[in-house]
């Protein structure tokens, strides 16, 4: 933590909260407005389905890839430059998108979007582990899962109304908007909170040697699969939601908010909770809680859907409070991963982000086309993918179970 850090922001806490949310919803908030668009991008470039994929993933690639580099590049030269380069880059790539006169370019400015956009959720999770104490890190961790968990819901009205009313090119102008916007908000408030006496010296040996000693930690390891792999349980929903809403459950594409509404409404109640139990409930306690939630939720919703045909009235309940349980305990999970290796928390988040970043691509491209057309097998993997999960976590609770045994407030 900054010994300076009760100096750097004088506002209150929940404002600091809204502008690190903000950093970390445009990656989503990337992805989500243009998907309404892909019928008509396609239609305007001359595009393929595979080519439209291809945008998507270029994205997720570049997104993954390079999270790998914003948080240990953060601990050398400070949070602030990182910050505000990959606000510009990101500025610049969606002016690229929107001027795109062929698949190919939109394909590469769409990697150069995902390439930029990991900085501003990589570093803000750095930052608030920077600023608070444990028990305050957490609560202003769940404020930060509240409003991130608005980003999905709204991403994608706008992406319609804008195809509706502009064109699929202003969607991309809007998304250069909003980066400019966020660089002049951040120039202006965001404070420089990594200690000058905490800075890592920028040699790539000492990189290797930073990485391999994160990289090598099973403890590590096993946390990142805790807090990345079961939030796929949900995650793997939403991807396949124009089969899922569409033909298993007879909804039609304007009614499909429904379901973002409600995984959405399961993630702001679960980040609210968790921030209310922050320095009264031991971490690992809380972690049990957000584990028992998902599995005994999961079952049910495997059972129903061996037992019963999917239905409207009762199929999207599980994704909500599935995604309570999640939020319940991601943001103490995340915490636990940062204070591993307390030097070295801006490679810990991006390496964090990596190990999530790739199961969401896994995810994306191999199990969600596979499990799609049956609602058991959709619900087989969710809760095959929290599993995973689960047994990560009981794997540290045997071998550490000093992690998460104490409610610290230093």
């Amino acid at each position: 933590m900054n010994p300076d850090a009760k100096t750097l922001w004088h506002a209150p806490q929940w404002a600091f909260a809204v502008l690190l949310a903000l950093l970390g919803m445009l990656g989503p908030f990337s992805i989500d407005t243009y998907l309404p668009a892909f019928a008509g991008i396609a239609q305007s470039l001359g595009a393929t389905p595979v080519q439209m994929q291809q945008t998507l993933s270029a994205y997720l690639f570049g997104f993954a890839f390079m999270a790998l580099f914003h948080g240990a590049i953060s601990d050398s030269f400070g949070r602030r430059p990182v910050v505000l380069w990959g606000l510009a880059a990101f500025t610049l790539a969606s002016v690229g998108c929107a001027l795109s006169q062929s698949i190919g370019q939109l394909v590469f400015f769409r990697a150069v979007q995902g390439l930029s956009t990991g900085a501003g959720i990589v570093v803000s999770r750095a930052v608030v582990r920077d600023m608070f104490p444990p028990a305050q890190a957490q609560k202003v961790m769940s404020q930060i899962t509240i409003f991130f968990g608005v980003a999905p819901a709204i991403a994608p009205m706008v992406g319609g109304w804008m195809l509706v009313h502009v064109s699929w090119h202003g969607i991309f102008w809007f998304l250069a908007g909003v980066g400019v916007v966020l660089w002049v908000a951040n120039y202006r408030l965001l404070p420089e909170t990594l200690h000058l006496s905490q800075r890592q010296h920028f040699h790539p040996r000492h990189l290797l040697a930073g990485y391999w000693k994160l990289g090598s930690d099973p403890r590590f390891f096993l946390l990142a699969l805790a807090s990345g792999v079961p939030f796929n349980g949900m995650f793997l929903y939403i991807l396949s939601a124009p089969v899922f809403l569409g033909e298993h459950l007879g909804l039609a594409p304007q009614q499909f908010f429904w379901c973002f509404l409600l995984t959405i409404g399961g993630i702001m109640g679960g980040a609210l909770v968790s921030g209310r139990m922050a320095g009264k409930v031991v971490p690992k306690q809380q972690i049990r809680y957000g584990f028992v939630i998902m599995l005994t939720i999961g079952v049910i919703n495997l059972l129903a859907n061996l037992l019963f045909k999917a239905h409207v009235s009762w199929a999207l309940i599980p994704l909500c409070i599935f995604s309570f349980g999640w939020a319940l305990m991601v943001p103490v999970v995340t915490l636990l991963v940062l204070d591993l290796h307390p030097e070295r928390r801006g490679m810990a988040s991006s390496l964090q982000m990596f190990v999530g970043s790739t199961a969401n691509g896994i995810v994306a491209g191999l199990i969600s086309p596979l499990v799609m057309y049956s609602t058991v097998a959709l619900a087989t993997a969710s809760l095959l993918m929290m599993g995973v999960g689960l047994v990560a976590w009981l794997t540290i609770r045997h071998r550490w179970p000093a992690i998460g045994q104490t409610i610290e407030h230093h």
